[in-house]
């Protein structure tokens, strides 16, 4: 797809085979907590990338004590003087979760690098223990899946713009997000050679078109569905019991607790 010009996604159709596969998501839980199993899936790229978009559209209907997003912020002075991928270890799934990892440990390879937050010495040490670290990641069993949203530099820009006009997007919009403008080619050279390094077979990178919102979204978790063994649980057999005669409860008076506020009524 890259370089091609293609239609965007209809609306309709869309929210349709979102829909969809919101559907098999529902079921691909199912599968992983009646099965026991253990997935994580990375979300990566450049900002405005789309990254938080898809996992909001992927998570819509999970059950959150299933299915959680992890999204850290920058490490405590403590944290700085661990082993670095330490405390992304203790968000790992257990038995029967799935984790959502929006930026992980990939940070090192991006924006630590490039903005200089670590040492050309502990950059190194990333890419050498990287894939040591996720190759045991799937020798314990845990489904590792790496996604990048490739988008580019015209889109994100289109997209840092809207953000700037927009006040309930506004907070998404940082001084490093600025920063990586004047960045663009460290961030592509940092991008490329993080591939290089931690491209394994045993959790291989899958690169998401992201220009267009739409497309992304459904080619990603169709990918993700497709690369997951997965199997439809049937749900256990449940019925309403009959509501039970009344005892004699009456309601206390309304204007013994405080109602909020109909707001509505004014539209």
């Amino acid at each position: 797809m890259a370089g091609k010009k293609t239609a965007k996604v209809p609306r309709a159709a869309y929210e349709q085979e979102l829909l969809r596969l919101q559907t098999e998501l529902v079921k691909l839980q199912e599968w992983v907590r009646a099965e026991g199993a253990r997935l994580v899936v990375v979300f990566e790229g450049r900002d405005a990338a789309g990254k938080g978009g898809t996992i909001k559209r992927a998570s819509e209907h999970l059950n959150p004590r299933v299915a959680r997003t992890v999204a850290l912020p920058k490490p405590t002075e403590r944290e700085r003087t661990q082993w670095y991928f330490q405390r992304y270890v203790e968000h790992l799934p257990a038995a029967g979760e799935i984790v959502l990892l929006d930026r992980s440990w990939y940070n090192r390879a991006g924006v630590e690098h490039v903005m200089g937050f670590c040492t050309k010495e502990e950059y190194q040490l990333f890419l050498r223990q990287c894939p040591i670290f996720e190759r045991m990641l799937v020798e314990e069993g845990i489904l590792l899946r790496k996604y990048w949203f490739s988008v580019s530099d015209t889109e994100q820009q289109k997209r840092f713009r809207q953000r700037l006009k927009d006040p309930t997007r506004r907070w998404k919009l940082s001084p490093m997000d600025l920063e990586s403008i004047t960045r663009w080619e460290a961030y592509s050279r940092a991008k490329d050679e993080m591939l290089v390094h931690t491209d394994i077979s045993e959790a291989p990178w899958f690169v998401v078109e992201s220009d267009d919102k739409r497309r992304a979204r459904l080619n990603m978790i169709s990918h993700l569905l497709s690369s997951v063994p997965y199997h439809e649980v049937p749900p256990p057999v449940l019925e309403l019991p009959p509501r039970p005669p009344s005892t004699g409860y009456q309601r206390p008076p309304r204007d013994l607790q405080t109602y909020v506020p109909d707001h509505a009524a004014s539209l």
